[in-house]
């Protein structure tokens, strides 16, 4: 990946005299020696390529000249012993690109010594926090101390520079979900082979979850949801405990992680292998809103757009079954939106009315629960938008009812 050309457009639009501070972060600790797996700083990863902790990048615009210097960790054999190698000079200059690598001792004082020189009226960190309750991550913190120490300089957010980006994925990028994509095809073709009715839902999340190791990606993208019967009318379900009786639905809302790159795919399976003729109408009217959404996905559009086309369908089938009488009714069913872009993050950065544009990826994902007959449906696909429509990066993952039931006879 261009890690270099996507740091160069940062630079570009930054204020002239301005820093940019970004930290990789650190795991959260639980308890004793125990931590949390650690995640780095998407916007971090983003800009390095880099999926370590304690690592710092500075990039620095001053009367128009640029410069990019990041910060490491000195390697520690005794402290390699216990938790692995750590990333050598030479290593971080090959996989970044950045050629002024320096060991994260020095930074305090040298930026000290940078804001003292040079006349920095600006700095930027990464201020986003999804919720006000949430404690703040390392560079929101950070952030909040600079602030205090430097009052004379403005602290601005990088999040919609970065995130603005992000919106749109380069070649590499691309194939890295293809690729999660894939795994996640051939680990679920392993859930329907294996899928019958007595089965516990952590057993059908425990084949999808040992397929995605088994195959070499990092492990899911988010926690698998397994809900079977009324539980797939539960959006964000994970308990994941109850038994799949006979001639009930399984839906499935699982994903892949491969090179830190998403996969966020949806079905829905017949426990027994064949649907009631019940559930292959709601089924059908799932199927249909799924399949225009594809349709009419184009550059140009945005994800409310195509909510909109995804609730008329929905509706209309919802009316036929005699369900609801006017399309605004809809919500009872249908509560969700049908679209959120997908890359680092399952549900990606994305900045507040921003258009489709070629090289963005989005979700496809309509749904009805109807919790009346305890039938809950989602198909959710992977789309990439093209110059003139979408690509279905997981047309392979069978969503025919017909060739469901094929798959599951054999």
């Amino acid at each position: 990946m261009n890690f270099e050309a996507r740091r160069q457009r940062i630079l570009d639009e930054m204020a002239d005299n301005s820093l940019l501070i970004l930290y990789s972060g650190s795991a959260p600790h639980i308890s004793s020696d125990t931590y949390h797996a650690f995640a780095a700083n998407t916007h971090f990863f983003y800009l390095t390529g880099l999926r370590r902790e304690n690592m710092i990048l500075v990039m620095r615009k001053v009367s128009g000249e640029y410069h990019t210097a990041l910060y490491i960790e000195e390697a520690d054999p005794k402290a390699e012993r216990w938790t692995g190698k750590m990333v050598t000079v030479d290593e971080a200059k090959a996989l970044t690109g950045i050629e002024d690598v320096r060991f994260v001792d020095r930074f305090e004082t040298e930026i000290n010594s940078l804001l003292c020189r040079n006349d920095i009226t600006t700095c930027y960190f990464d201020c986003y926090r999804y919720n006000a309750k949430d404690l703040p991550d390392i560079n929101l913190a950070m952030a909040q101390k600079f602030a205090q120490e430097h009052p004379g300089i403005t602290v601005r957010s990088l999040w919609h520079m970065v995130s603005r980006l992000r919106m749109q994925k380069d070649e590499d990028e691309q194939a890295l979900i293809c690729k999660a994509v894939d795994i996640t095809n051939q680990a679920l073709q392993h859930v329907m082979k294996n899928l019958k009715p007595g089965m516990k839902e952590y057993q059908a999340q425990a084949n999808f979850e040992y397929m995605v190791h088994y195959l070499g990606a990092e492990g899911p993208s988010f926690s698998t949801i397994a809900g079977s019967g009324i539980n797939g009318c539960m959006l964000h379900y994970e308990t994941n405990r109850d038994t799949c009786q006979d001639g009930s639905l399984l839906l499935l809302d699982l994903g892949t992680r491969y090179e830190n790159y998403c996969s966020d795919i949806t079905r829905t399976y017949p426990v027994n292998g064949k649907f009631t003729p019940r559930q292959r109408q709601v089924y059908d009217i799932v199927l249909k809103a799924n399949q225009e959404v594809a349709a009419q996905a184009k550059p140009g559009m945005t994800t409310r757009d195509l909510n909109d086309i995804c609730k008329k369908i929905l509706a209309e089938g919802c009316m036929e079954l005699g369900l609801i009488e006017k399309e605004e009714d809809i919500g009872k069913y249908y509560m969700h939106g049908v679209s959120h872009h997908l890359g680092i993050d399952v549900h990606d950065v994305t900045v507040e009315g921003a258009k489709l544009m070629p090289g963005s990826v989005i979700t496809d994902e309509p749904g009805l629960y109807i919790d009346e007959w305890e039938i809950g449906i989602r198909i959710e696909d992977d789309l990439l938008i093209t110059e003139d429509g979408c690509k279905v990066l997981s047309a392979d993952i069978i969503r025919n009812p017909d060739e469901i039931e094929a798959f599951m006879a054999k």
